[in-house]
């Protein structure tokens, strides 16, 4: 039987010749765009980065003068399978890429054998911004505060069951993370997806887990999930009077999920300044960045250096924590 690495290397060989038998005409960047644009979301329809990317697609448009950018979902493998079909599209700045760190960062330290190279065939236009995730627990668990749920993990170690949307997720290694720095132990209890998981918690079939905000938000006001703590390095404006894991006794704490957008590496640097004026512009618009506020959202627009830059440290800083605690997929 094949295990999931072998599965998604097959698949993401296939989808990278497919990919790289597709041609195109050059591009300039005087008339560009002259045609409608696609943008592929490596994750399926209806989540929140589908929601971002939509809400995006539309913003951009409007910032490159109403040109049309069509949204086609393609899903798999930790969002690689997505990242290999831009990796051999093009570089006319015809396909675009809505990538998060999950796959820049995280995947490639999972993925051995990926027929792309991230530093070789994509090149960033820039940041979107990123998402906090609440370290959540049902509102009868006797853990009050992060201190409380440290405590009763190290006075048992191994006994206390969290949740996670799957191995090598962004739950996951958030929850990694924490017990790496406060030198605690659980059980580790993975889903298929975060859906899944944040019913498990809601169910009690697990006592802890990591949400993404746009989820935990609504659960908590509502009393369903009670919230020990966000994970970015600010108090999140979606709940600011939640505090920071790392103003709760773990120090130096921060797991956000951050998107960002990519071209294929041979797109012309014309080209790229003009998605990333189109992009940070659309991010500017008051009723885009009112909408992905909501969502808890939080609007980081910068230079495609910038983002190269923060790319290569978050690639460090997953890395070490993978190697560090012996994650490896099933």
């Amino acid at each position: 039987m094949r295990t999931l690495r072998q599965t998604a290397s097959a698949l993401l060989a296939a989808v990278f010749c497919l990919a790289g038998s597709v041609g195109a005409g050059p591009a300039h960047a005087d008339d560009y765009p002259s045609r409608p644009i696609r943008m592929i979301i490596p994750w399926s329809v209806g989540g929140s980065t589908d929601m971002l990317g939509r809400l995006l697609a539309e913003g951009m448009g409007r910032q490159l003068g109403g040109a049309a950018i069509v949204v086609e979902n393609k899903p798999g493998a930790t969002g690689t399978i997505g990242y290999a079909q831009v990796a051999r599209a093009p570089g006319d700045g015809y396909t675009l890429l809505l990538g998060t760190n999950s796959t820049f960062a995280i995947a490639p330290h999972f993925y051995r054998e990926l027929p792309y190279d991230l530093q070789k065939d994509i090149r960033p236009i820039g940041m979107i911004g990123g998402n906090q995730q609440v370290l959540c627990v049902q509102p009868t668990a006797p853990y009050k505060t992060v201190a409380d749920l440290v405590a009763a993990a190290k006075a048992k170690p191994g006994a206390i069951n969290y949740a996670s949307s799957g191995v090598g997720g962004s739950s996951h290694l958030a929850t990694e993370l924490m017990m790496s720095t406060t030198g605690i132990n659980m059980m580790h209890v993975p889903y298929r997806g975060g859906a899944p998981a944040v019913q498990a918690l809601l169910g009690g079939q697990t006592e802890v887990g990591f949400v993404d905000i746009s989820v935990a938000e609504p659960l908590i006001h509502s009393g369903k999930l009670r919230a020990l703590g966000t994970s970015g390095a600010n108090r999140a404006p979606l709940l600011p009077d939640v505090p920071t894991l790392a103003e709760s006794g773990v120090p130096g704490f921060e797991s956000l999920t951050t998107f960002g957008l990519f071209v294929p590496a041979s797109t012309p640097d014309a080209i790229v300044q003009k998605l990333n004026v189109a992009l940070n512009n659309s991010l500017k618009e008051p009723k885009l960045a009112k909408q992905l506020a909501a969502q808890g959202y939080e609007l980081t627009a910068g230079s495609p250096q910038a983002y190269v830059a923060y790319a290569a440290q978050e690639s460090r800083k997953w890395g070490d924590l993978i190697a560090q605690r012996h994650i490896t997929l099933p």
